[in-house]
């Protein structure tokens, strides 16, 4: 086994948890940007602060998800655009750059943003920003039961970006990055095509319900980690304010999964730098590298299931391509493929 040397053998890696707080009840968008940036100055104190306390070997960490704007809620897919959603190379991407660079950091997150090539339409997108500032990593979650993705305008979007821009992995001197958005833990084909080029570490922006129960997106990380033998470095939020729904209803329980599927680190409740450990990509490869019954990875048999998933149709590509969609075509949508299910004995 050789290890790249280019590569730092191991560092510590930061789920922060920290609180979201919401545009939704800003009366326009230039009152949202500055939540926004507010947001993003207080970010840049946190993240000082964790890394004086954790080392300056702290070269990762991870945010939670929609962490700058919060989620909509009934709002238009246009007026969304305007209060919540980041140009590609915007303003909020250039100050969470100038954080990365001053802390000399990976600095991952997610936002709604704005893409020139679909225009009308947002993605939710989990990136990653280096420490020279770059985005070097950017992917629109697949999988959402209320916003656009690219599935859903699937042939333009492999016209402009091509299978590798829908399945992005970032290889850096920290290892090999890719993103998986919130629920998306819960799907296994994601998290399997990012390992299938090379992903070692998931960054796993969320918002989600915490408890002392497992729950499922809980158990799911722990099987993304063990199945793929990848570190899952997962950020909650703590709690949402200026929002209507209870603050505290996704609030705690990040944590940091080794590619065994141990749990090195996890926080309780409110806004934490609790949960860092360190990623020991050595110990990683070592393992990737070793034969027998727990190399999970290089006992995959993709051929056997291919033409399963090729003969197959769940929810359908192509619904958003050249037409406007209200907030019901989601529902809709989704009534429609659960009927066809149905009439097929499929469910």
């Amino acid at each position: 086994m050789t290890v790249d040397s280019n590569y730092l053998h191991s560092f510590r890696a930061l789920a922060l948890q920290v609180s979201c707080h919401a545009v939704n009840q800003c009366s326009n968008g230039a009152d949202a940007r500055v939540l926004i940036q507010n947001t993003i100055r207080r970010l840049g104190q946190q993240i000082a602060a964790s890394i004086a306390f954790i080392g300056f070997d702290c070269r990762l960490i991870v945010l939670p998800e929609y962490f700058l704007t919060g989620f909509p809620m009934g709002e238009s897919l246009a007026v969304w655009a305007e209060k919540a959603c980041l140009e590609m190379a915007g303003a909020e991407y250039e100050a969470l750059g100038k954080i990365a660079q001053k802390h000399r950091i990976f600095l991952a997150g997610n936002a709604y943003e704005l893409d020139p090539n679909f225009p009308g339409l947002y993605f939710q997108t989990s990136f990653v920003i280096d420490p020279s500032g770059s985005v070097v990593l950017r992917y629109r979650r697949l999988n959402s039961m209320f916003a656009p993705t690219p599935h859903d305008v699937w042939d333009k979007y492999l016209d402009c970006y091509g299978l590798e821009g829908v399945f992005p992995v970032a290889k850096t001197e920290i290892g090999n990055l890719a993103a998986l958005a919130s629920e998306e833990i819960l799907y296994p084909e994601v998290a399997r095509c990012l390992a299938m080029r090379g992903a070692e570490i998931f960054l796993h922006s969320t918002s989600e319900v915490y408890s002392k129960n497992i729950t499922p997106k809980d158990a799911a990380k722990i099987t993304r980690a063990v199945e793929n033998m990848a570190y899952v470095v997962s950020s909650n939020t703590a709690g949402i304010a200026n929002s209507p729904i209870p603050s505290a209803s996704v609030d705690g329980g990040s944590k940091i999964i080794d590619h065994r599927g141990i749990v090195l680190a996890e926080t309780g409740a409110g806004e934490s730098m609790a949960a860092f450990a360190e990623i020991d990509l050595v110990a990683l490869k070592r393992d990737r590298h070793r034969p027998g019954l727990n190399n999970l990875l290089s006992r995959q048999r993709f051929e056997l299931y291919a033409e399963s998933y090729r003969q197959s149709q769940f929810y359908p590509a192509n619904t958003m391509l050249d037409k406007e969609v209200d907030r019901k075509h989601f529902i809709q949508t989704q009534q429609q493929t659960i009927e066809r299910l149905a009439n097929l004995g499929i469910i």
